[in-house]
């Protein structure tokens, strides 16, 4: 069947952020599932849709993507008529949005993605918490999040006073962390606060929650 096919699992945040994209669009798809467990991710036919065995692969008609955030990026561009506007139009907005994407990246995520393993996704394994990581990491993540209550005294999102791919993007990991003890970090910081209440109650959010 051809159409807009999402081949991951709903509890991952890379799939996640591919369908609050969809659902921010308002399209229709398919989430085709990927046992983890199982390792279906690292072999074939998979393989062939990632050669890097990392899910989500995209599917639009005949086109083929890999990455969550080329996904979402390509969403947005390709359907920028559909539902909610997740650009920010003009050369200078669209870097500033690209700024944002590589500061959640590789500030946010890289620290954010720890905290999740080691408090949630560690239980699904059967290992233990490293109390000493978490708090490490939270330091970090307490850096990052002091630099974001500043830029949202500034304008209402992160990159501009509308939502964007920027905010969506961070959505996943902190709807996980806000069942954590991290969830303080953001509940300490008024801006930042009343941003993540913004950002994980919009209906896309919420049709991602198991």
């Amino acid at each position: 069947m051809a159409g807009i096919k999402v081949f991951g699992h709903p509890a991952s945040t890379a799939t996640r952020r591919v369908l609050i994209a969809l659902h921010e669009k308002e399209l229709d798809f398919e989430l085709v599932h990927i046992d983890l467990k199982d390792g279906e991710h690292k072999k074939e036919p998979f393989l062939s849709r990632n050669p890097f065995g990392k899910i989500p692969a995209f599917e639009d008609g005949g086109f083929k993507l890999f990455e969550s955030r080329a996904i979402t990026q390509y969403i947005a561009h390709e359907y920028a008529d559909k539902g909610n506007q997740l650009l920010s139009p003009g050369s200078k907005n669209m870097a500033i949005l690209a700024m944002g994407m590589e500061i959640e990246a590789h500030e946010f995520d890289s620290v954010a993605s720890k905290l999740g393993w080691e408090q949630i996704f560690k239980n699904f394994f059967g290992l233990t918490t490293d109390q000493a990581v978490v708090k490490e990491e939270e330091v970090k993540l307490g850096k990052v999040l002091d630099n974001y209550e500043a830029r949202l005294g500034e304008s209402k999102y992160l990159a501009c006073d509308h939502f964007t791919l920027v905010d969506l993007h961070h959505i996943p990991v902190i709807q996980y962390l806000l069942g954590t003890p991290t969830k303080k970090l953001f509940d300490e910081r008024p801006h930042v606060s009343a941003w993540v209440a913004d950002i994980t109650s919009r209906p896309s959010s919420q049709k991602v929650l198991l």
